[in-house]
């Protein structure tokens, strides 16, 4: 049973848009953590984009959305670098175009919640992914608080938000998903 069935890579690509966007020369912060969310996105739309075998519609759209990715990162730099000439002006248009992806970054999983309820599984429900993503913008909410930076503490709570709406819907039908027969149990034997 290898294939993508209905999973959706929205969610890993709209993380990789947002990761792309705050990667940031002058924080060793920031560059690390997002430069490891882009290494961990590329792995998993690689695996992604292997697996959705005889979806070659899909197969397309997911390469065709990350090099319009690229070609807006580029754009967004050529932007900051040539067009905007004050560094409150480049703070302002990379920091709500950033903020914008981490939103989206977070509320992307929420996608699948209409099929959630119309099938009342959460066998394609990312649970995983909502979880961490709600302990990462419970990480940057602690660390905006700390720094007092009022605009990033409201997009991270806004993200845990996000996150925990996704993870009571996920418990709210976590029982009543059926458990596949053909998924191989791992047997332990001395």
């Amino acid at each position: 049973m290898r294939n993508a069935k209905e999973f959706q890579p929205y969610p890993y690509l709209v993380m990789m848009m947002n990761c792309m966007l705050w990667v940031n020369k002058d924080s060793i912060l920031f560059t690390t953590t997002n430069g490891a969310g882009m290494a961990s996105q590329a792995v998993y739309i690689s695996i992604f984009l292997f697996y959705c075998g005889g979806m070659n519609k899909l197969r397309r759209n997911i390469v065709l959305y990350l090099v319009a990715e690229v070609i807006a990162v580029a754009a967004v730099v050529l932007i900051t670098l040539f067009a905007i000439q004050n560094l409150f002006g480049k703070q302002t248009f990379v920091g709500v175009i950033c903020n914008i992806f981490n939103i989206a970054m977070y509320g992307a999983p929420s996608l699948v919640i209409p099929k959630v309820i119309e099938t009342r599984s959460v066998e394609y429900m990312p649970g995983m992914l909502s979880f961490y993503g709600f302990i990462n913008a419970g990480t940057w909410t602690a660390y905006s608080d700390r720094k007092t930076r009022s605009r990033h503490l409201r997009n991270s709570g806004l993200g845990m938000a996000l996150c925990a709406s996704q993870l009571i819907v996920y418990a709210m039908y976590l029982k009543s998903t059926p458990v596949k027969p053909s998924y191989k149990r791992l047997k332990f034997e001395r």
